[in-house]
């Protein structure tokens, strides 16, 4: 599918000097991509992904057409820009959904400077290429030499693929980076006691990411080229990262970074050796180029898997340091020693923020020490940046607003967010609650707004406020910086203000795209606001903006082996899941059997899934079943309803308790998936009906493995298994 040709450019704009008006039109549209060697459609505006950078001047007034030449909605948001609110570009919640064959027009004055950027903010169209840099220029600036710099992360996967397996606790991203931790490569780095402690608590592998991503890129390729720059060049560079869930570590072959701007407010100038850039974070850097030579600007995932580059001037190519791999099970053994039995984190009074204590620095073998950290610097040329525990890793405690920011004196109104969230059913939340579970925050102007924000996860989170700034308490008094994203880390205490002075309703979310849909976010409202004439019926708005978390996910586990079949097919979401279990048979002996419940997990770690269902079976027997406990079956068809409960044990051991229509109980013991190697899976079930059942399931693909079990009524079986 080709993108329809644009009218007019994006880089074609009309000035219109007297008015001082600036005018793009953006077509968004279909495209093909082909960066691995596949096809594979994706979204584009104005047939380029990223799409085109935008610039503007402090002052200017911002008149921008969106043609929509999909055939479903869309919708754009201008990401840290102080405007009216109904044209922020939430659908639903702020600015309404611009149709297929629709064009919608923003119009807007631009009251600040800096390094912005625009994303769709429809379902997971950002993943798929709906994202471009939104550059304003100070007023009557002085021309300096620039390179916006747009990170992105590129998967070939669909991302409703992408976003419906995180939700079903696979762990095939993690088998494509290497990042199982399974029991084989535990015992054989001496971890075994580490591995056995975290899945005694109830928790699966740990990761710094969740997704195993095809590429990452630098405004759209994998190595971007700017070799027009000479020695002794001072660059500003827009660094915007518009990933949807990758940091990305910082490094630069040519010398130290001056960071002079932070989510497009100034700061005092800081030097730094490297830095890490949160997903939906900008930061202005200045670099210089030390010679006639082509030095490195580096942007590694924080999970290490891959790179992307910025070759800064021309001639012999300088690299900068290639990080090496992170040492899971030193970040786990941590990990376990603050979390308590319940799974949920334990700061243990330590009273972290604003990055300054990276609990991660246990991973990072060039901060700790290690041969094959040290190799991997040797590769690189000599004149790169060396990598040792004498490096300045930029921190928030670091910048410093150059101007006052202080509230004026009003009245503080205190919010507590706790975040919170269960990495083993991806549900993220703030105080247990998704954004359709809770109430609107109502604020109003004429008083002050205090955040006090704790992360009780074991992933950092990247919070976002629409339409306005905040200020991070980060032991600067006065000159506290502004920022519109904050990168909280796990067992991390922040605290932001801000004082209302917009209308309407505005979004604070965590911009991980896969953690926003699942529900980590709120609705701030301003009392007394306008009817929005974006969103004339409010009630059926916010309807709709409650359907991302409440999203229905599938999943399916089919098993065909020389024995007959069993598997499971189940829908659920945030709190509630259908499914159906079977086994069936190739004769009357081993018969056949149905299982189906329907039920809500419980908890802010969800253990407990109370639930009611029903139980069909056949199976020819000669002679009475009995249970352990004495009751029997004495008939070929079972026909019963049931209630119970499923709780997860240490070791992520699920343990059923039932009772059915018949007065029958049982107790059942079970565990898929333990990882013994990084491909091979074991799985086991045994109950109070003197049923059991053992078996192996080798990784191929994604959706395909090699399986073997044994079950007692079923006998001995090999095959393979499809899981969706």
């Amino acid at each position: 599918m080709e993108m329809p040709m644009p009218m007019q450019q994006a880089t074609q704009m009309e000035e219109h000097n007297k008015l001082n008006t600036v005018v793009y039109h953006l077509y968004i549209g279909d495209t093909i991509v082909n960066y691995t060697g596949k096809q594979r459609h994706a979204l584009a505006i104005n047939g380029s992904i990223p799409a085109p950078t935008l610039y503007f001047t402090e002052g200017d007034t911002a008149l921008i057409y969106v043609h929509n030449n999909l055939k479903t909605e869309t919708s754009l948001h201008w990401h840290g820009l102080i405007l009216p609110n109904q044209y922020d570009g939430v659908s639903y919640l702020t600015t309404a959904p611009i149709g297929a064959g629709q064009t919608h027009v923003f119009k807007f004055p631009l009251k600040q400077s800096g390094t912005y950027w625009y994303h769709s903010h429809t379902m997971l169209q950002q993943q798929s290429g709906l994202y471009g840099a939104f550059i304003i220029h100070k007023k009557n600036e002085k021309p300096v030499k620039e390179f916006t710099m747009l990170l992105s992360d590129w998967t070939d996967e669909q991302p409703y693929q992408v976003d419906r397996s995180l939700h079903n606790a696979t762990d095939w991203y993690a088998i494509k980076k290497g990042s199982t931790q399974n029991y084989a490569e535990a015992i054989k780095e001496g971890y075994f006691k580490t591995k056995f402690t975290n899945e005694w608590k109830r928790m699966m592998a740990m990761d710094v990411s969740d997704v195993a991503y095809d590429k990452f890129f630098i405004n759209g390729k994998v190595n971007a080229e700017a070799s027009a720059y000479k020695a002794g060049d001072s660059i500003r560079l827009h660094i915007i990262n518009g990933s949807s869930s990758t940091y990305f570590w910082l490094q630069y072959a040519g010398g130290k970074m001056s960071v002079v701007a932070n989510d497009g407010m100034d700061v005092e100038p800081v030097e730094v050796d490297r830095m890490i850039i949160a997903v939906a974070e900008t930061y202005d850097v200045v670099v210089v180029i030390p010679e006639d030579k082509s030095f490195e600007l580096r942007a590694t995932s924080e999970d290490r898997t891959n790179a992307t580059s910025l070759w800064l001037g021309s001639g012999t190519k300088v690299n900068a340091a290639v990080l090496p791999k992170l040492k899971y099970f030193e970040g786990m053994k941590m990990m376990n020693s603050m979390m308590k039995m319940d799974g949920s984190m334990d700061d243990m009074g330590m009273q972290m923020s604003n990055q300054v204590m990276d609990m991660n620095t246990v991973m990072y073998p060039e901060i700790t020490g290690d041969a094959n950290a040290n190799s991997a610097n040797k590769a690189a040329d000599t004149t790169a940046m060396d990598v040792s525990n004498t490096i300045v890793t930029l921190n928030y405690s670091m910048l410093r607003s150059p101007v006052k920011t202080t509230l004026p004196d009003a009245p503080m109104k205190v919010l507590h967010f706790n975040l919170t969230g269960n990495m083993n059913r991806y549900v993220w939340s703030i105080n247990n609650e998704t954004v359709s579970e809770s109430d609107e925050i109502k604020i109003k102007k004429g008083e002050n707004v205090r955040i006090i924000l704790y992360n009780g996860t074991m992933m950092r989170h990247p919070m976002h406020f629409h339409g306005h700034f905040f200020r991070v308490l980060n032991g600067q008094g006065d000159y506290s910086p502004f920022k519109n994203t904050l990168d909280i880390m796990p067992m991390e205490t922040d605290t932001l203000e801000f004082a209302p002075t917009e209308t309407g309703d505005w979004f604070f979310h965590c911009h991980i795209l896969y953690h926003m849909m699942s529900g980590m976010g709120r609705i701030f409202t301003y009392e007394n606001s306008f009817v929005n004439p974006e969103v004339p019926d409010r009630e059926m708005a916010l309807k709709m903006i409650y359907m991302d978390d409440r999203k229905l996910h599938p999943f399916a586990k089919i098993g065909l082996e020389s024995n007959g079949s069993d598997g499971e097919i189940a829908i659920s979401n945030t709190r509630y899941r259908l499914q159906t279990e079977w086994r069936i048979g190739l004769n009357d002996e081993s018969g056949y059997e149905s299982e189906t419940h329907f039920g809500k997990y419980i908890g802010s770690m969800q253990l407990w899934m109370p639930y009611a269902g029903w139980d069909f079976r056949y199976r020819k027997i000669t002679e009475p079943e009995k249970n352990i406990f004495g009751q029997s079956d004495t008939k070929d068809t079972r026909k019963v309803f049931c209630a119970g409960v499923q709780y997860t044990l240490p070791m992520l051991i699920i343990a059923d308790t039932r009772i059915d229509t018949k007065g029958k109980f049982r107790l059942q013991l079970s565990r898929e998936d333990i990882p013994l190697t990084n491909r091979l899976r074991f799985n086991f079930m045994v109950n109070t009906d003197k049923e059991y059942m053992a078996g192996f399931r080798y990784i191929v693909t994604k959706y395909v493995s090699l399986s073997t079990h044994y079950d007692s009524d079923m006998g001995y079986g090999a095959g393979i298994t499809f899981t969706y």
